[in-house]
C-alpha cells in the first residue's frame, strides 16, 4: 500500500472540518488539484462527485475509498481525511466512515490502484483491532493507527516500505513538524455577500482575506462557474449559496491555504 504511505510521508493526512460527506469529499478533492503534478483543469471535484452519486465508496469498518480517473501518466496520487466524528456515507455494515483514502488514478495507474484497494480491503478485514479507528484522539493516533493497519499486511510489505514505515514511527508529532506539506494546510470557513449594485463583501475571520479577495476580479463568475476561486495562494471552494430579497445572494465557502502549493490567480 505504497499510495497511503506516500501520503503519510508527503504529509497528505488532514482532519475534516465537519462531517458533512459531500463537504468532506469537495475538500480533499480540491486538495488533489492542489498537487503540482496535476494539470491545471483538472476537475477532479466533478469526477470524484459524479462517482459517489452512481456508487457508494464505503467499504466498511469505518472507511471509504473514492477515486478520480483521470485521462493523463502520472504517479498513484492519495489524501487522507480523518473525520473525528464520522460521517454517513450509507455504508454496507452501518458504522460511520471515520477515514477517507482519495485516489486520483491516471490511465497509467489502474492496476496499481486495484492492487491496492485490494490489499487495503484485505487488511481491514484481517486488522486485529477492528475498533480502533473509532477510538483515536488526533491525527498523531490515526498515523499510527495506519501504520499498525499497513504493517498488518507484512506478507505485502517489502523492505522499502517496511523502512519507510520505520521513519514515519520516528517522526516527531505532526504538530511540530515544520514541513512544507498538508501539516501546514489552513482552512477558513467565510461568506460572500453579493447583490444588485453591491460590490462583493466577503466576511472572514481570517486577516487579510477579506481585502485580498474583495478586490480580485471575477471571484463571483468563477465560483458560479467553476465553484473555485484562486488568489493571493488562497483556493476559495463554494459550498452553497442561500438566496435573500432585493436580488442578494450569500455564498457560503471554504478558504483553502497551502504553502508552496499554490494555484495561479484565477484559474
Amino acid at each position: 500500500m505504497d499510495s497511503l504511505l506516500d501520503a503519510l510521508q508527503e504529509g497528505r493526512l488532514i482532519e475534516l472540518p465537519e462531517n458533512n460527506r459531500d463537504h468532506g469529499l469537495q475538500l480533499l478533492a480540491h486538495i488533489l488539484e492542489a498537487i503540482p503534478s496535476v494539470p491545471n483543469g483538472t476537475d477532479v471535484v466533478g469526477l470524484v462527485m459524479d462517482r459517489e452519486r452512481l456508487t457508494c465508496t464505503a467499504l466498511g469498518k469505518g472507511w471509504a475509498c473514492p477515486h478520480a480517473r483521470v485521462p493523463f501518466e502520472e504517479d498513484l496520487l492519495c489524501v487522507l481525511g480523518w473525520s473525528p466524528t464520522g460521517i454517513d456515507f450509507g455504508a454496507p455494515d452501518g458504522i460511520p466512515v471515520s477515514m477517507i483514502a482519495m485516489y486520483l488514478v491516471p490511465s497509467n495507474q489502474r492496476n496499481h490502484y486495484l492492487r491496492e484497494i485490494s490489499l487495503l480491503a484485505k487488511a481491514l478485514s484481517a486488522y486485529a483491532d477492528p475498533d480502533k479507528l473509532r477510538s483515536v484522539r488526533d491525527l498523531n493516533e490515526v498515523r499510527h493507527y495506519l501504520l499498525d493497519l499497513i504493517g498488518s499486511t507484512k506478507d505485502t510489505v517489502g523492505p522499502d516500505a517496511r523502512a519507510r514505515m520505520i521513519q514515519l514511527q520516528a517522526k516527531p508529532s505532526l504538530e511540530v513538524q515544520a514541513a512544507r506539506d498538508l501539516t501546514n494546510l489552513i482552512v477558513e470557513p467565510l461568506s460572500v455577500v453579493v447583490g444588485p449594485g453591491l460590490k462583493p463583501l466577503v466576511l472572514s475571520q481570517a486577516a487579510g482575506l477579506g481585502e485580498i479577495l474583495e478586490g480580485a476580479p471575477g471571484l463571483i463568475e468563477r465560483l458560479e462557474s467553476e465553484g473555485a476561486f484562486n488568489n493571493g495562494g488562497w483556493r476559495v471552494v463554494k459550498r452553497g449559496t442561500v438566496s435573500y430579497q432585493g436580488g442578494r445572494v450569500v455564498y457560503d465557502c471554504l478558504a483553502i491555504r497551502l504553502p508552496g502549493l499554490t494555484a495561479p490567480p484565477g484559474k
